[in-house]
């Protein structure tokens, strides 16, 4: 989860090969009206939001029991529970690192359909999840193979399942 930019794409594809599970791009699941939303930099809506959040969970369930990471950018506490609510057991996980970083990271991809002036709407968002999500927090600015350590580290020592970053 978190906001474009941030490396869970990256790092969700990493953590799916390094436990045999299947990766999902969230932006894959994004309905069209959606994209070209953000493509003209009109942020979403939270009732943008909820179709995508639909097809999120639609995707957590069609990857049980087998395993599955979905990039998503669950960027209220809500958005969250509606996920927790549709597919039961998720542990998301949030590359945290600076808005420097994230300009930078969004500079370096100008086909993508987000542009950097969404960025700060998306940081304005963002809630960070409190205690009791019991979200893994990760160094976004890690090497990637360094965050899938982190992660598999922490996930071993919860005993977690299915992951959604």
């Amino acid at each position: 989860m978190g906001v474009s930019g941030c490396g869970k794409s990256t790092l969700g594809r990493a953590l799916a090969a390094a436990l045999d599970w299947r990766f999902v791009e969230g932006d894959a699941l994004h309905p069209p009206a959606n994209i070209v939303k953000m493509a003209a930099g009109i942020p979403l809506q939270d009732e943008d939001r909820w179709p995508f959040l639909e097809h999120v969970a639609q995707a957590i369930i069609a990857g049980r029991p087998s395993g599955m990471v979905v990039s998503c950018s669950a960027l209220k506490r809500s958005y969250r529970d509606f996920l927790r609510e549709r597919v039961g057991k998720v542990t998301f996980l949030l590359p945290v690192t600076d808005r420097e970083r994230l300009v930078a990271r969004l500079a370096q991809r100008p086909h993508h359909f987000m542009p950097v002036s969404l960025l700060d709407s998306q940081l304005a968002t963002l809630e960070s999840p409190a205690a009791d999500e019991a979200a893994i927090l990760v160094d976004g600015a890690a090497a990637t193979d360094a965050q899938v350590a982190y992660v598999l580290a922490a996930l071993r020592s919860r005993g977690s399942a299915p992951v959604v970053e």
